[in-house]
């Protein structure tokens, strides 16, 4: 997996994945024109989409309605170091769920790409890349 993040000024910021992009940006008590999510709210928007994406998988096998289904997520700022902490995720499925069914949704989210990376924390390498001067 692999996206791009190109600098468009100010504090604004283009990514890119595949053939996609969408825009980060700050709102304007940080500097920004607020003309995209912020990376914390992309880092939601990941995690949240992720547990929907597990959900509404578990509804279609099982041939449940799927329509409707909402994820809500949040977390708070913490530190020192900076950072977000004690994440929460709502799943409403809108319709009644059997006691099997409740419990295979919840299993489902928690098979989470994300979720599961947050739970056991990566490695992260960070490489500057930058003419020497002269």
């Amino acid at each position: 997996m692999e996206v791009t993040v190109k600098h468009l000024g100010d504090v604004k910021f283009e990514i890119g994945a595949r053939r996609h992009t969408l825009i980060c940006d700050q709102p304007a008590e940080n500097g920004g024109h607020d003309e995209g999510m912020t990376p914390p709210e992309f880092f939601l928007g990941s995690l949240g989409s992720c547990a929907a994406f597990y959900a509404v998988a578990y509804l279609k096998k099982k041939g449940l309605p799927r329509e409707g289904v909402e994820v809500r997520v949040t977390a708070e700022k913490a530190g020192p170091p900076a950072r977000l902490d004690n994440f929460k995720i709502e799943v409403q499925v809108p319709t009644p769920l059997s006691e099997a069914d409740r419990i295979g949704v919840d299993d489902a989210v928690h098979r989470c790409l994300i979720h599961n990376t947050l739970l056991h924390p990566p490695t992260v390498r960070i490489e500057l890349k930058a003419p020497v001067n002269a």
